[in-house]
């Protein structure tokens, strides 16, 4: 079963999947970022890029002819073909369809009321579906 861990309050959604990519990765575990749309992604991919100058975060989008051998993969799709099950980070306001066939799952909730509301309801669908899950509050700066 699907283990989730929640991180509310996060200040910067994008920078916080960085972080936790970079220790993933340190781990040799293979990563899917979820977001909404195009333009989440876009600045995503480019976050990942630039993120820190002495991390490799090698990554391609999901539909990537190099998907399969790429540690990485970033999808806005619930119908997409997913290469690894590993961890999936959802930096989305809504469940991702293919969750349940991940290992691990970081919902990654940010401070703003919808996102906090809608963060709240994907935590009780987990819940009453017996999920096992935790709760981190990131620190404000």
């Amino acid at each position: 079963m699907t283990r989730i861990d929640f991180h509310s309050n996060v200040p910067d959604k994008i920078a916080y999947a960085c972080r936790l990519v970079r220790k993933a990765r340190a781990a040799d575990c293979r990563i899917v970022l979820y977001a909404d749309d195009k333009a989440a992604l876009a600045t995503l991919d480019q976050a990942l890029w630039t993120f820190s100058e002495l991390d490799f975060l090698p990554h391609v989008m999901a539909d990537d002819a190099n998907a399969q051998t790429t540690p990485i993969i970033l999808t806005d799709s619930d119908s997409a073909e997913l290469p690894h099950h590993q961890i999936l980070i959802n930096l989305s306001v809504t469940t991702p369809a293919y969750f349940a066939s991940f290992e691990r799952m970081f919902e990654i909730v940010s401070a703003d009321d919808a996102d906090k509301a809608a963060g709240r309801e994907r935590y009780r669908y987990y819940q009453q579906r017996g999920y096992p899950l935790t709760h981190f509050v990131a620190e404000q700066a």
